[in-house]
Parts: C-alpha cells; sequence; structure tokens
C-alpha cells in the first residue's frame, strides 16, 4: 500500500486539462436543425444483435461516450421498437433471431430505416449462409444502408447513421437501398 501510495505522489495526475467551454459547436448545431428538420424530433434508433461476436457492440457502445455524445446530437437508443426510427442490425441473421428480427422491423412505424452494420450483417461475414445462418440482414429485411468494417470504426457508424437520415423521406418509404 505504501509503494502505491509514494508511486502516485511522485507522478501526479496524468489526466489531461477540461477543455475550454466555446459554446456548442456550428457542426453539432447543424447536424440537430437537420435532424429535426428531416424527422421532427430526435432520432430514435433500435438496435438487435441477430447473432454477432459483439464486436459491432462495443463500437456501438463507444458512440456513448463523451467524444461522440449522441445524445447531444440529438440521437439516443431505445429500448422499444415502438419508439424507434431506425433499426440497427449487427451480425448475420441467426435462424433463431430471424422471427424476432422481422417482428421488430414490423414493429417500427413508418417511415422506418434500416442500417446493417459490420461485415455479418451486410453479407454473413465469415459465417455466411448455413443451417444455422441466414446471412445478411438484406436476406430477411430491406436495408437503407450498409457500414461494412470488422468491426467498423464508431465514426464510420455515425456516419451510415448521418446518411441514412439525410436521405428523402420518399426514398426510405419505397424501401429502395441507398447508394453511397
Amino acid at each position: 500500500m505504501w509503494n502505491t501510495l509514494s508511486r502516485m505522489a511522485r507522478t501526479g495526475l496524468l489526466t489531461e486539462p477540461l477543455p475550454a467551454l466555446d459554446g456548442s459547436s456550428p457542426e453539432l448545431t447543424a447536424l440537430q436543425s437537420e435532424l429535426l428538420a428531416v424527422l421532427g424530433r430526435a432520432l430514435c434508433i433500435r438496435h438487435v444483435d441477430a447473432g454477432s461476436c459483439n464486436g459491432c457492440e462495443l463500437e456501438i457502445q463507444a458512440l456513448h461516450n463523451p467524444y461522440y455524445n449522441l445524445e447531444g446530437a440529438g440521437i439516443q437508443f431505445v429500448a422499444s421498437p415502438r419508439h424507434a426510427d431506425m433499426l440497427l442490425v449487427t451480425g448475420p441473421v441467426s435462424v433463431n433471431m430471424e422471427e424476432a428480427l422481422r417482428r421488430t422491423y414490423d414493429a417500427i412505424p413508418d417511415p422506418k430505416f434500416v442500417i446493417a452494420v459490420g461485415d455479418c450483417g451486410a453479407c454473413g461475414g465469415i459465417f455466411g449462409t448455413s443451417y444455422a445462418s441466414r446471412g445478411g440482414v438484406a436476406n430477411i429485411l430491406p436495408v437503407n444502408f450498409t457500414v461494412t468494417g470488422c468491426p467498423p470504426t464508431p465514426t464510420a457508424i455515425l456516419r451510415g447513421i448521418l446518411q441514412t437520415v439525410r436521405v428523402p423521406l420518399t426514398e426510405v418509404q419505397r424501401n429502395r437501398p441507398i447508394s453511397a
């Protein structure tokens, strides 16, 4: 114990100083106003893990840290699909999750966005299509946008969310994929 305390006294504080408060950034303000113009309120996302290895989930959780600050941008994750505007699906769709994923999709009110996250969500990844896996999310649901990577970075996921929201609602209502 004495060694630990003496090392702490010798080292001092290792954290960086707080940034200066400069008000809200113009990027964040523009994003919030764009979200309000498109949706009329905050963007609510329902996340479903359809059978992934949890690599993509770790990157999605990183979006909640102060660096990305999703809540401040008006983006929040919700527990009920009835409150959601967007469905974020990770992993290949396992046979056991297929029905649950369809029910979640059906419970989301129109217009709805669907994003497949990761290589597994895009095409089934290393799992592909087999007796236990239906493959990518597009094999089960109409997907509006796909974020590739194994796992994709939080920035790529956020970019995919924002690009999906920026598409005119007429494209989403027709359930057409968004060209990247």
